[in-house]
């Protein structure tokens, strides 16, 4: 039982590294701004783990974000290490693009 568990995780990881370098890659083409998802990561990553409608920010913003300070509270380590694996892919997409744009490759 513990191994499959392990192995799901290392996937999770892996999804979540490839998906949002992918998306993050993307938006730095698309929009030359290199840090963007990285900036707008933690926004999508409240979205994720939320069960708070996005209104209730504005509406009632005392009970909204004392729900999402117990949500976060509440994460177990294997849910930070998946979450925190899209920031790092993320983070390596801003990186790659520097890295090409500083070569010479120009994207859009």
């Amino acid at each position: 039982m513990g191994d499959f568990m392990l192995v799901q995780m290392i996937i999770s990881v892996l999804i979540f590294f490839v998906m949002f370098f992918g998306i993050a890659f993307l938006l730095n083409m698309l929009l030359r701004m290199t840090w963007f998802m990285a900036i707008v990561y933690p926004i999508v990553v409240i979205f994720i783990i939320d069960e708070v409608a996005f209104f209730d920010y504005f509406t009632k913003p005392g009970i909204a974000f004392s729900a999402l300070g117990e949500k976060l509270m509440s994460l177990h380590a294997a849910d930070i290490i998946i979450l925190s694996s899209g920031l790092v892919g993320a983070i390596a997409a801003g990186f790659v693009i520097k890295y090409l744009r500083k070569n010479g490759y120009q994207m859009f």
